[in-house]
């Protein structure tokens, strides 16, 4: 080995044994300290500002979503094209052979484990929220053709299925994957910062790193808190549905309160005892809810219209996908699709990091397939079964299905199933499944945060877990008293724009990691046949130049893995 391979070495050692620094602050003892109290002091000005003055924060959170819908909306929709584009090239491409972790790892959980959380962290509350409200509402108010027609009923299937379908799952694919290879295969933190080191090198440990990480914790908590806000508001319509009582903001605080608490047991009782747990049996309900759905409604209907429905997400999914009004004097698409696409990057850390932390021993290929398709290919079946539904019954004649939806989002899924058999157990299963997504979506929210502000560390201490949970109880709860939640949506929608930018800096790091990778860098000069040889043979090293030398001489005992030639 020359002297410069001998630096090279050095110089990737060091970069790993730097690290973040961690210390203890307070009762908390394992932190990053800028990113911990920065995001802390950050999260707080924030929450102050909008609960005492809510009508201000309303009007400036407000206008500056505007702007961004009306006026930088193609720089989203171009990030989400270019993120789904990319994430075909790699799956297709020989990255996909790459394994998140050593080529001869199996993966940490069972496929269904592993779909159930990625499916309960990247979806949650919405899937009830959104599932019967959506379609419905496009239904009734088309941004073109005839309101309440047929052609409006199809259209109204490909624009939900547009905002939940592949151009989402595919921006939470690049940040989850980024963050999973630079970590598993690179030995880099499981953190945002973590990603730039192919742009930045070692000053991923220093101001810029902080900044990504204190950005990533501020999309995440006002993402989640909305969110979290949102589903107390279906929960408290449903218990008034089933129980007669009044609605008050003392009782949406109760309910934030009692699944705060749910949600801090299932901190306590840590990532394979509470999250898993939860997303399992959450996606067991979703599915037994799902199928009794299927059999008491309209069978025939749902599963034509299934096909139907893809067939014709899919034929216009470059059109819809491009489509940016430009020649419409509306602001239909800045309320909607540029609306979804700033609170999908949003949410991508948040979502990002916590697939990366369940996803190690998959390769590219299985893990891109998976994180786009099989999600995705439920939700859909989910939103048929509801949306679907639901604009057929309007079609066939007056069931107040759009009346309701247009009072209220999240009555409209309760109003539906005053149509199927067993309607009181239904509502009872259904606020059962808010509660379960709202405990499973703040306990996952709480690891990726405790995570960024420790550094990247997998398993931090539970007791800042518990400090991430209970805070985001109390911002939901202070914001609900305050009437502050609109102006949090539209902060959480502002809070998009900026880490859009970071996730285009992102591909490119990603692409360059991936070409510097030890089993690309083998396959390119065809030294070993098998991806296991490869691996076999390789240092474990952030840079791989030195490689390019030459192969490593085999162990002595080897006689499996020879080289070529």
């Amino acid at each position: 080995m020359n002297n410069q391979q001998v630096t090279d070495n050095s110089c990737d050692k060091e970069v790993m044994a730097e690290g973040v620094k961690i210390s203890r602050f307070g009762i908390f003892p394992k932190v990053s300290i800028p990113v911990f109290v920065s995001s802390a002091l950050l999260i707080m000005l924030f929450l102050l500002y909008g609960a005492l003055f809510s009508e201000q924060a309303g009007a400036v959170f407000g206008q500056v979503q505007q702007f961004i819908s009306t006026r930088v909306g193609f720089v989203l929709i171009i990030l989400m094209n270019a993120a789904l584009v990319f994430c075909a090239y790699l799956g297709f491409s020989h990255f996909g052979d790459i394994r998140l972790g050593h080529q001869t790892e199996t993966p940490q959980y069972s496929f269904g484990s592993w779909i159930g959380m990625l499916f309960s962290a990247g979806i949650g509350i919405g899937l009830l929220y959104w599932g019967t409200a959506e379609p419905l509402y496009h239904f009734a108010s088309p941004p073109m053709g005839e309101p309440q027609s047929i052609e409006a009923a199809k259209l109204a299937m490909q624009l939900s299925f547009l905002h939940w379908g592949l151009h989402a799952w595919a921006v939470y694919a690049i940040v989850a994957l980024s963050l999973a290879y630079f970590h598993y295969r690179r030995g880099l933190p499981l953190s945002i910062r973590s990603v730039l080191f192919p742009l930045i090198g070692k000053r991923i440990y220093g101001k810029w790193g902080h900044a990504v990480d204190v950005l990533a914790v501020f999309g995440t908590m006002f993402g989640v808190v909305t969110s979290l806000g949102l589903g107390v508001m279906q929960l408290e319509t449903g218990l008034v549905q089933l129980f007669g009582i009044s609605p008050s903001i003392w009782l949406k605080v109760s309910l934030i309160a009692l699944i705060t608490i749910a949600a801090a047991v299932s901190v306590m009782a840590g990532l394979d005892k509470g999250v898993k747990r939860l997303s399992d049996i959450t996606i067991v309900a979703t599915l037994l809810l799902l199928v009794f759905m299927v059999i008491t409604g309209p069978t025939q209907f749902i599963f034509d219209s299934f096909v139907e429905n893809i067939g014709n997400y899919a034929g216009n999914l470059i059109s819809l996908g491009l489509w940016n009004e430009a020649y419409a004097d509306s602001n239909w698409q800045a309320s909607w699709t540029v609306f979804y696409w700033a609170w999908w990057v949003s949410w991508s850390p948040f979502v990002g990091i916590f697939i990366a932390r369940i996803s190690r021993g998959r390769t590219i290929r299985e893990f891109l397939f998976g994180v786009l398709f099989v999600p995705m290919t439920l939700l859909f079946f989910w939103f048929t079964t509801f949306g679907g539904v639901a604009v057929y019954m309007e079609l066939l004649g007056d069931f107040g299905l759009v009346q309701a939806v247009q009072a209220d989002y999240g009555s409209a899924v309760f109003k539906l199933i005053e149509y199927y058999p067993l309607t009181q157990g239904l509502m009872v299963v259904i606020l059962a499944m808010i509660v379960l997504w709202f405990v499973t979506s703040a306990d996952s929210a709480s690891l990726v945060v405790d995570m960024l502000t420790a550094g990247g560390q997998t398993n931090p201490p539970k007791i800042q877990r518990l400090f991430w949970v209970t805070s985001e109880g109390l911002m939901a709860a202070v914001l609900i008293v305050a009437g502050g939640l609109s102006a949090l949506q539209a902060a959480a929608i502002i809070a998009g724009l900026p880490f859009a930018l970071v996730v285009f800096v992102m591909m490119y790091c990603l692409w360059r990691g991936l070409g510097r990778d030890r089993l690309t860098l083998y396959r390119n000069k065809q030294w070993y046949i098998t991806a296991e040889s490869a691996e076999h043979n390789s240092h474990d090293e952030m840079r791989d130049e030195h490689l390019l030398g030459g192969p490593l001489p085999l162990p002595k005992h080897a006689t499996d893995d020879k080289p070529k030639g």
